[in-house]
């Protein structure tokens, strides 16, 4: 199977741009004017040159057979991945088959894609010779893992003790200290190497004077809070599973190591997330025979995108490994046979109803579980006082709309889909309620992103 037998859609391009503005430079670079000797091959690599300000053009070549997603090289300066003329070579690409002939490459880009796929090879044929001589020490590795879970243990100890305190002098104490407060008590769980106590105490402190009902949220977060410290000190008394969740929850690195699952996944939805330290991509898949639902994470430093893009829509051969925990949904993702190319897969939906109860069975197996995945079928986007809710169609039943997706663009591109008629909608649906992220119209059509 090669990437050239179905064409990218201009969304799916676009969904690969690292901001806003390579984005609309991208769209300004997507018709044939300033292209020249462009072509593309078989085994999904596009090449051609572009007309700049200086008097050389820019060479531009796409890789797309990387089943990790697409990688780029361009002359130009840009720093950024992919720079402009990278999404505008796939934008003219992905719309004109006739700007974009096949053919062989010019030397230039046929010997970056030949270098790649070599070094890409080796790289491969190393994860399958299995561990080296000089693999780490395993018991050197137990000692660390020992000393991190007594300092993880001491920052448990220190919280519980720091809430003790929080209820003993009431919650008012909480509004009258400040962030300033919760700040420093996640700084102690950050010296405890416990970064995900660290980051639950950090929204604690946002908490405090948001409107009526706050005492009862931060309440709410404490006890869960208490529950993680607890399951913590007493983790050994804990089935395998739910210890395994634990540990997770603490912030405790994890490695992969279910049975791998080969599927074609269709890639559901991709949304990033960014603090001042981190940018963390989120990306869904739905298996098409094995109907499960995945969690694809990948990382890049404050600034920068993370590597792996899988724009929605797209569907790849592959296997993927679950990590431990119950309920878990995160994989790493494994070998892949064939690189991503479009799909018109789309999970089955089911009703708001079975969604929310979704959502109550997942939190047996994971209290501090946020949201779940779930498709939801033949709803429609309604308003409903000064928020929107997503109503069953052929039931008196719905979900409210969560805050963070009323305030995104998103929400309109989901009103037009929909003018008033039933929708197939996948999204995360938590205590804040429903937040939409892919959606399909009732009949053929493409898949919409909305994040």
């Amino acid at each position: 199977m090669t990437q050239q037998g179905v064409r990218w859609t201009a969304d799916q391009v676009l969904a690969l741009a690292p901001d806003a503005a390579s984005r609309k430079a991208g769209s300004k670079l997507g018709a044939a004017g300033p292209w020249s000797e462009a072509g593309s091959s078989d085994e999904g690599a596009v090449w051609g040159l572009c007309k700049g300000s200086g008097s050389k053009p820019y060479q531009t070549v796409v890789d797309l057979a990387d089943a990790s997603g697409p990688a780029y090289k361009c002359s130009c300066p840009s720093r950024k991945f992919p720079c402009k003329h990278a999404l505008g070579l796939l934008l003219l690409w992905a719309g004109d088959d006739a700007a974009v002939p096949r053919g062989e490459a010019p030397e230039w880009a046929g010997q970056w894609i030949a270098g790649r796929r070599e070094r890409a090879g080796e790289k491969r044929s190393g994860e399958g010779a299995g561990p080296s001589s000089g693999a780490a020490d395993p018991e050197a590795a137990r000692r660390r893992a020992e000393r991190r879970a007594e300092r993880v243990t001491a920052g448990a100890v220190e919280l519980e003790q720091r809430l003790a305190d929080l209820l003993r002098g009431g919650l008012a104490t909480a509004e009258q200290s400040g962030y300033g407060l919760w700040e420093e008590t996640a700084a102690r769980m950050v010296d405890a190497q416990a970064q995900g106590l660290a980051a639950r105490v950090r929204e604690l402190g946002a908490i405090p004077a948001t409107g009526p009902g706050w005492p009862v949220r931060l309440l709410e977060e404490c006890a869960l809070l208490h529950l993680l410290g607890q399951g913590w000190l007493r983790r050994e008394r804990l089935p395998d599973g739910l210890a395994a969740t634990v540990r997770s929850r603490m912030g405790l690195p994890a490695s992969a190591d279910g049975k791998p699952v080969r599927d074609r996944w269709l890639v559901l939805a991709q949304y990033d997330m960014s603090d001042t330290r981190l940018t963390t991509r989120r990306i869904w898949l739905h298996g098409a025979d094995s109907h499960r639902t995945a969690l694809l994470l990948s990382y890049g430093a404050a600034g920068r995108a993370p590597e792996l893009a899988l724009p929605v829509g797209l569907a790849l051969d592959a296997e993927v490994t679950p990590y431990p925990g119950t309920g878990q949904l995160r994989v790493a993702l494994g070998e892949q046979f064939a690189p991503p190319a479009p799909a018109v897969i789309r999970p089955p939906g089911v009703t708001t109803s079975e969604a929310a109860a979704r959502y109550g069975d997942a939190l047996r197996d994971d209290p501090w579980l946020e949201s779940v995945p779930v498709t939801l079928g033949r709803v429609v986007p309604t308003p409903d006082g000064d928020s929107w809710q997503l109503a069953d169609a052929d039931e008196d039943a719905a979900l409210p709309i969560s805050h963070a997706a009323r305030s995104r663009p998103g929400l309109w591109r989901l009103v037009a889909l929909s003018g008033g008629a039933p929708v197939t909608v996948f999204g995360e649906c938590g205590h804040q309620g429903f937040t939409p992220l892919t959606a399909w119209p009732e009949g053929p059509g493409e898949a919409l992103s909305l994040y």
